[in-house]
This record gives C-alpha cells, sequence and structure tokens, in this order.
C-alpha cells in the first residue's frame, strides 16, 4: 500500500472492539473545507476536515446487503470515537439501518444532516451491481429520507488509490453551495489508479455487469456441503463510454445520477393493451 494512503486509511479506524472500516457517513454541511473529501477520514486532503460531520457505520462487514432493513429484532446504535467526527456511532445492523436509525437518532440530538455520503467502498458499484450494493443503497435510503446523497467507490477490492474518488466527492459535496440537488444519489466509481493514469469523468448511465461465475462447492468434515459464490467480471468489447461500466473498464471514472423509480415508463400504456383475466 502507497504510504501516501497508509496513514491516510489507518485514520479512519473506530476506536472499539472491530477492525472494520466505516462506510456510510452523513455531513452536516456548515463550513466547507478546501480539497478533496478524504476516504471517511472525514478530512479534506489538505487536512482540514468539512464541517461538522456526523458517522454511522456498519459493526462489521456488509457487503451486497442491498436495500435490506433489520426487522424481528432491535437495532443497536453504540457511540463511538471517531477521528474529525463531532457525532460518531456504530450500528449493528444493516446498510440501510445506518441511514434511516442515523438520520432519526442525530435528528432527536437537534442535528441536521445536509448531505449523506456513503463510500468509499472497496469495490466498485457499477451497472446493475447497484442493485446487490449496499453502499448504493445507503445513499438512496438517504435521498428517500430527502437528503442529497453520494455514494463512492473504487473499482477494485483491494484498492491503493483513493484520491480521485475523494477528489470527485469533495466536487459533488461543493456542488450544493451554488445549486439545489433534485431527489436523486450520485453514484460515483472510479478506477484503481493513480489521479494522473485516469482519463477524467464520463458522466453515464447503467450498464450491464456481467460475471463469469460460479458457485464453488465447499466440503464439511459431517459431510455438509456448502457452496461460495465465485465470479470474475466480464471485459467489454464496446467502447461507448456513455456507461458507467465500459467507462471504469476504460479507465474513465463515472458519475451516474440514479432514482428509486424502477418503472418501465414506455411500456405502462403497453401493458394495459395486453389481456388481464379481471377483464
Amino acid at each position: 500500500m502507497k504510504e501516501e494512503f497508509k496513514e491516510h486509511l489507518e485514520s479512519m479506524r473506530i476506536v472499539g472492539d472491530t477492525d472494520t472500516f466505516p462506510s456510510y457517513a452523513a455531513v452536516v454541511r456548515t463550513v466547507l473545507g478546501d480539497g478533496g473529501f478524504g476516504t471517511l477520514t472525514t478530512t479534506a486532503l489538505d487536512g482540514r476536515p468539512y464541517g461538522n460531520i456526523a458517522v454511522v457505520a456498519p459493526h462489521k462487514q456488509r457487503s451486497a446487503k442491498s436495500h435490506g432493513i433489520t426487522v424481528g429484532r432491535p437495532v443497536e446504535l453504540r457511540p463511538k470515537t471517531f477521528k474529525n467526527a463531532r457525532w460518531a456511532f456504530v450500528c449493528d445492523g444493516l446498510p440501510v439501518d445506518c441511514v434511516k436509525l442515523g438520520l432519526t437518532h442525530l435528528k432527536k440530538m437537534d442535528v441536521a444532516i445536509d448531505v449523506v455520503f456513503s463510500g468509499i467502498n472497496e469495490g466498485g458499484n457499477l451497472g446493475t451491481d447497484t442493485l446487490y450494493s449496499g453502499t448504493v443503497a445507503a445513499a438512496i435510503e438517504g435521498a428517500l429520507c430527502g437528503k442529497p446523497s453520494v455514494a463512492v467507490s473504487v473499482n477494485s477490492h483491494t484498492p491503493r488509490y483513493f484520491a480521485y474518488a475523494a477528489k470527485l466527492a469533495a466536487d459533488a459535496l461543493k456542488t450544493l453551495e451554488s445549486q439545489e440537488w433534485p431527489q436523486i444519489t450520485l453514484n460515483i466509481n472510479t478506477p484503481d489508479l493513480p489521479a494522473d493514469q485516469i482519463h477524467g469523468v464520463k458522466y453515464t448511465r447503467l450498464g450491464v455487469r456481467g460475471y463469469d461465475e460460479w458457485l464453488e462447492p465447499i466440503h464439511g468434515e459431517d459431510g455438509k456441503i456448502e457452496y461460495q459464490y465465485q465470479g470474475r467480471p466480464l471485459v467489454y468489447s464496446s467502447k461507448n463510454t456513455g456507461i458507467d461500466v465500459i467507462a471504469n473498464q476504460e479507465n474513465y471514472a463515472s458519475i451516474t445520477p440514479m432514482q428509486c423509480d424502477f418503472t418501465q415508463h414506455t411500456l405502462v400504456e403497453e401493458v394495459k393493451k395486453w389481456r388481464w383475466n379481471h377483464e
């Protein structure tokens, strides 16, 4: 790991009984600093924090939890110490719980959240993978709660380069000073490359994230067989960098505006014409 980010990442650790890096944060926008919004160190790359920071993080790895919430049991929220954060909590629920419970709890503390960030995730959240992503779901929940929201990911499960993702997150934050956001989520993905090797930014739509995938059988001593999902992302021949999957494949960062409406609007009238039993 590059030394310039080793210290940067170490400062992310929640003080307590977990080695998990937090992945979900809400930022109270009061005074904005200059520079990049770090990898949830809540610090600009020049060392100055952005306003008052609140962090709500899952207590352990919660990848691919999508937009699930915890039902059937209480969810615990414990205060923790977190560098540069004015308020910090660990949640034993799912990513969306972190946002729902975090915003509710902070509101009771008279803390008004202005924008929700989710990330920086270790691993891309591109195309159809956004349907599975806890990182994206947490940001979308922020939008559902009426907050401008941003999901940020580096397209590698063993990332080394966070600077460009941090810069784009900071850029997104700064736009709030000059304009109001609609109720959308911005989904930012960057290649795991030094900033000078990334070709730029593409403003994209979601694509299809295909895999060469299989289920690996794991044989236990008691004869039980379990299966572990395995897969390798497909490489596409397309050069259409207006699609997020292709943009990242071609070493561009992508910014995709997302919404919660899954409706296929062009087919609503067509479906009306289908033969239904109730007619």
